[in-house]
């Protein structure tokens, strides 16, 4: 590519970016996001609004000493107070952009700025000529250019060029532009400035209807080499076109935008993380760098995933920073998505009959709740494992209980096949049951939780009892649901304790081994 498809990447997220309601940064965050943007390859990064308030001048002058390959910049109007506030704040640097503006719509001259276009003409040429003896690299821009009068907007960009600006800014300040507008505004101005060659073009597009990033893009087909844009997309309202939009859909269809950007897009995630924990959170959805960009949850996206990645993904998550695709497991899962997070979790050797079990409990699950998680995936499967591997069942319980005499349990289990039986008294019938599970089957674990509650009402309520236990790191959960509290007790006691030899068994020996223990074997 030549150097006239290089596009430049003009970042605004600490000083346009801030003025978002909430978006406040402290100093030390914005020496921290510098340092991100700087390595990640932004051409030029708008530090603050120097004359705004000693903490943005105390930013940008900081900023400005730290950057080792990007351009600082500090925003002006246009009036010679600002422009010297910039020149102090950015003068430590060996190289810096002064940015001035001026409204230059009928609606802002009139309203805003209470001026008449010959007024706003010579503060033009003053302001730039004035900001031009201070530095070698101004950008001018004429503020709501897409509500300005397209003659006159040629007319005072012919100026400001003259005047010794070397960036020309059109900004779409209030988001009202469409993409062929937006390519005419560009065009024109390519066409009709006669000194257009001396300057790069430059746009700056927000977001109030949805279509910074799609006005942008137009912007530079028809001939704009420079983007002003902020990380997350962050801005005034509904805020700027996003960077790693603009840079990945540059890089992503390069075929129809044969352009180029400095920006090395690995980085884009771990930048878009850092500006997130300064202002606020990235909204799940949102493109390139949200938490659901590359995750997957349908059962025929996540089928064809497993079969080629390329089937419903145009671009890597490695390419942004990403470690991997997500298959999210949820009541749209696939069969073939639910085997395979089976892998991904160490269940290699399950056979079709437990997978099909546990994948019609994951079903049922996945309809109840949001998020269903690993670790609710591997008690299912842990679950149906049991039904066809549990080595100690219930076979029957008496209880005493009441008042007067210790209370007490009598109870028969089939152990490894072996039917044996006891009885144990306890601080509690709960108590008690427990202790004869221990005598029929001796075993040294940590009761975690005991919890009962009711599923439905009534005093035949069904009651469902989860219990879990612990031993050497290793943790699992039984639960079982009777009219009875007491059974139900007992079951998910004994279904917390069959999952716990099942995962001694993963990491030690097969369960053949177990059960020849158990026999004396």
């Amino acid at each position: 590519m030549s150097d006239k498809n290089r596009v430049f990447i003009f970042d605004t997220t600490m000083r346009d970016g801030e003025q978002s309601p909430g978006a406040s940064m402290s100093l030390e965050e914005k020496i921290q996001i510098s340092r991100i943007f700087d390595e990640l390859g932004i051409d030029v990064i708008e530090a603050g609004f120097p004359i705004a308030s000693p903490g943005d001048f105390e930013a940008v002058t900081a900023i400005s000493k730290i950057l080792k390959n990007s351009i600082p910049c500090g925003l002006s109007r246009a009036n010679k107070k600002d422009i010297d506030a910039c020149y102090e704040a950015l003068k430590a640097a060996p190289r810096f952009r002064i940015h001035t503006f001026i409204s230059t719509s009928p609606l802002h001259m009139k309203h805003k700025l209470n001026k008449s276009p010959e007024q706003v003409v010579d503060a033009i040429k003053d302001s730039v000529s004035y900001a031009r003896n201070l530095t070698d690299d101004v950008e001018w821009s004429c503020e709501d250019g897409t509500r300005t009068d397209m003659d006159f907007m040629c007319k005072i960009v012919e100026i400001a060029i003259n005047s010794g600006a070397k960036t020309i800014n059109i900004p779409d300040t209030v988001g009202y532009t469409i993409p062929s507008e937006f390519t005419k505004i560009i065009t024109t101005l390519k066409n009709k400035v006669p000194n257009i060659d001396k300057a790069i073009l430059s746009v700056h597009c927000h977001n109030d209807l949805g279509l910074a990033v799609a006005n942008s893009l137009a912007g530079v087909s028809a001939g704009a080499r420079q983007v002003e844009c902020t990380i997350n997309g962050i801005g005034e309202r509904a805020g700027n076109a996003a960077l790693e939009e603009i840079v990945m859909a540059i890089r992503t269809r390069n075929d129809l935008m044969p352009y180029s950007t400095g920006i090395k897009t690995d980085l884009l995630s771990k930048a878009s993380k850092i500006v997130s924990n300064a202002t606020f959170p990235v909204q799940f959805n949102k493109a390139i760098v949200g938490k659901n960009a590359f995750a997957h949850e349908a059962g025929i996206h996540q089928d064809g995933m497993l079969k080629n990645r390329e089937t419903y993904e145009i671009m890597t998550p490695e390419s942004v920073g990403v470690k991997k695709t997500s298959l999210i497991m949820g009541k749209h899962s696939g069969r073939h998505a639910f085997k395979e997070k089976l892998n991904d979790l160490g269940y290699v050797d399950v056979t079709d009959d437990v997978i099909q079990t546990a994948f019609g409990k994951f079903k049922v699950l996945a309809d109840k709740k949001k998020h269903v998680y690993d670790d609710d995936i591997a008690a299912l499967v842990d679950d149906s494992m049991i039904l066809d591997k549990s080595v100690i069942n219930l076979k029957s319980l008496k209880v005493f209980a009441g008042t007067g005499e210790p209370q007490r349990a009598e109870m028969k289990l089939d152990v490894y096949g072996e039917v044996k039986e006891t009885s144990e008294t306890g601080d509690g019938p709960v108590d008690a049951i427990f202790k004869c599970i221990k005598s029929l089957y001796p075993h040294d674990v940590n009761l975690q939780l005991y919890q009962v509650h009711a599923v439905t009402e009534g005093t035949d309520a069904q009651a469902t009892v989860s219990v879990r236990i612990e031993e050497k790191g290793k943790t699992t959960v039984g639960q079982a649901s009777d009219t009875d509290t007491l059974v139900a007790s007992a079951n998910a006691y004994l279904s917390a304790l069959n999952k716990m030899i099942i995962k001694r068994n993963k990491t030690t020996a097969p369960i053949e081994l177990e059960t020849q223990k158990m026999k004396g074997i």
